[in-house]
């Protein structure tokens, strides 16, 4: 299952590598392949039917009413996919097919039940990048429940039925590599080193990946919600506190203690801390909103 986004240029050099291996090494099994276009503006499109009228019983695809993002392209390929076992990997082969037999030896000879990927090494991607990709692991890993691997991919091996237990999580504001880790299930990691897109250009930009974090930790953490309690709670006492202190100042000084500027200061800062926390409560009520619309995740335009 291979979600697409503008990837016209990188589409038949995936399947042309991808058949290599099956041919040299998967020969004895039956592989299909399912992609999703998710709303693509180039011809990516184009370039599925073409591969599919090349090969109709192996090639299959499903094109959106318009970009839905990569979470609602994974959902809708694991929703439509068949076959005992499933892999999700991207189409800018930075997901190297060569493991699919490595992976596929996992589960049927060390007995796992999900196979995935991760990168040891960021070698090509910005080192700001890299540094808050680093960080966002070790914050979520400490607040979270669910564990996430540091440099785990959406890159995977899985079977039927754990496939079937992440499509019942139905939630529409979705984190896969959190939904993949909350699962459960007997899983294996395979490391291996960072290895460059072989054509276009990531569609990731920086703001995108921090808020896909954020609503990674809304997702998978309350703790958020306690740090604003907490805040609030701080901010009382450190209240109190001043207030007690100028109290008795002015009784022993008999000094009004004007203080306008420092007053101000206190305002601002408290008002900041206010928003602050504000902000984090309204994130998660924005989430339950999304839900209980109950808005499909996806609408398909197109199915082949």
């Amino acid at each position: 299952m291979v979600p697409c986004y503008n990837e016209q240029e990188a589409l038949p050099i995936f399947y042309d590598t991808v058949e290599k291996i099956i041919h040299e090494k998967l020969a004895d099994y039956d592989v299909e392949y399912l992609f999703v276009n998710d709303g693509s503006a180039d011809n990516t499109l184009s370039e599925m039917r073409t591969l599919q009228a090349k090969d109709p019983d192996h090639v299959h695809y499903l094109s959106f009413s318009r970009n839905f993002g990569k979470e609602a392209a994974l959902y809708a390929g694991l929703q439509n996919v068949g076959g005992d076992y499933i892999a999700v990997m991207d189409v800018d082969l930075q997901d190297p097919p060569d493991l699919l037999p490595q992976m596929l030896d996992g589960i049927l000879d060390e007995g796992y039940d999900v196979v995935g990927t991760r990168r040891v090494t960021r070698a090509g991607e910005p080192p700001i990048r890299s540094f808050f990709a680093r960080m966002f692991y070790r914050l979520i890993n400490k607040i979270s429940k669910t564990e996430i691997v540091d440099g785990a991919r959406d890159y995977r091996l899985m079977t039927k039925q754990v496939k079937d237990a992440i499509l019942s999580v139905t939630e529409y504001n979705r984190f896969s590599k959190g939904i993949f880790g909350w699962v459960g299930f007997k899983t294996k990691y395979i490391p291996y080193e960072n290895v460059e897109r072989v054509a276009g250009e990531t569609h990731w930009s920086f703001w995108s990946l921090f808020k896909y974090s954020l609503d990674g930790i809304v997702a998978f953490s309350e703790t958020p919600l306690a740090i604003a309690s907490f805040i609030g709670l701080l901010s009382f006492v450190g209240a109190v506190i001043a207030l007690l202190f100028i109290i008795i100042r002015a009784a022993i000084n008999g000094d009004p203690t004007p203080g306008w500027p420092s007053m101000v200061s206190i305002f601002l800062a408290v008002g900041g801390l206010q928003l602050l926390c504000l902000g984090i409560v309204g994130k998660y009520i924005g989430n339950i909103y999304l839900e209980v619309k109950h808005r499909p995740i996806y609408i398909v335009q197109e199915k082949k």
